[in-house]
């Protein structure tokens, strides 16, 4: 039942890369209003912990049948509230609505770690670690999701490395590279790199045999098998979150343009241009040795810059339009901010 409130998110994500409010008020502030008014009629009490709400029935996809209660449900439905929340603040409208889905996702059944010391993929802890299925759904709130982090969650991060290690390293070409998101987000560019090489491997088969599952087929299309464009989407994306990250905010609410979070080894050397952080910046970044060299930032509405690298930040207004370059000795130590 949340696959229209996962697809909402691409509808948040326009706006945060671009804020355009007028795609924002006509476009994504209806549908995101709609989904989240579901999901405050679907959520129900817990029986066993009436003070939390939980989806259902659902279940998480592929594992353990229909359900009550599975994680992914409830991390999309976060996200959905939060998304639909600040989209109706920045609008100025719905104020009596939004504060029932404020009330309603404060109430949503948390993340939990289980006796494994694995991210539950239910309320009820039954992961099994010997499961190497595919689907890592539990971890929607590492990605495409914001809410887990090594710096702000640090136990449920180290959770998601856990159940990340049960599951393994393979799968088909979809699975691949949502692992390869998965370890960027967890600033882990090594393993990252390890996926994407994984996921770059030639097909076995020019078939749509499932037992011949991954890599690529000739024309550089993602093996399912059959052909499953995830995979190369799924891809770009993970390499791109080696990068650049900007999904996590000050005090204040405004972003931060993570530098090269995850650089794995492998690309010692290197230089990306025209990349998009959420804050509508647009980004260029070149390094040398495992080391920035420069940044070049676009400000494409104005919003306030906070680039941070190796510990360091910058942080200024910017005017609509502005060009900026950056070298490393212009990034200041956090502490002494």
């Amino acid at each position: 039942p949340t696959g229209g409130a996962w697809l909402s998110q691409n509808l948040w994500w326009h706006y945060q890369y671009t804020n355009d409010k007028e795609f924002l008020k006509n476009t994504a502030y209806p549908i995101l209003k709609e989904a989240s008014r579901f999901f405050v009629g679907y959520l129900v009490p817990d029986p066993n912990n009436p003070e939390w709400l939980v989806s259902g029935p659902s279940n998480s996809p592929e594992i353990g049948g229909l359900v009550m209660a599975p994680t992914m449900d409830h991390q999309i439905i976060r996200n959905l509230f939060a998304n639909t929340v600040e989209a109706a603040e920045i609008l100025g409208v719905d104020a009596e609505f939004i504060e029932i889905v404020k009330e309603k996702r404060a109430k949503i059944a948390p993340n939990l770690i289980g006796k494994h010391g694995q991210l539950q993929e239910w309320l009820i802890d039954k992961d099994d670690p010997e499961n190497e299925h595919r689907h890592v759904s539990h971890l929607w709130g590492l990605h495409p999701g914001n809410e887990i982090h090594p710096s702000t969650t640090p136990a449920l991060a180290e959770a998601c490395k856990v159940t990340l290690s049960h599951r393994g390293d393979g799968g088909t070409g979809w699975s691949r590279a949502w692992k390869i998101n998965f370890w960027a987000r967890l600033l882990d560019g090594d393993h990252s790199f390890l996926l994407l090489r994984n996921l770059m491997v030639p097909s076995i088969t020019q078939g749509v045999e499932m037992k011949d599952k991954g890599g690529l087929y000739l024309n550089l299309f993602d093996a399912h098998p059959p052909f499953q464009i995830d995979g190369n989407f799924g891809a770009t994306s993970g390499i791109t979150e080696m990068l650049l990250q900007s999904h996590l905010r000050d005090e204040n609410g405004d972003y931060f343009q993570d530098i090269l979070p995850a650089l794995p080894s492998a690309l010692s050397n290197g230089s990306i241009s025209g990349i998009l952080g959420r804050g509508a910046f647009e980004i260029s970044i070149e390094w040398e040795n495992e080391a920035l060299i420069s940044v070049e930032v676009k400000s494409l509405a104005g919003n306030k810059l906070n680039l941070r690298y190796n510990g360091k930040l910058i942080s200024q207004e910017t005017t609509k339009g502005e060009i900026l370059s950056f070298i490393p000795t212009d990034f200041k130590d956090l502490l002494n901010l």
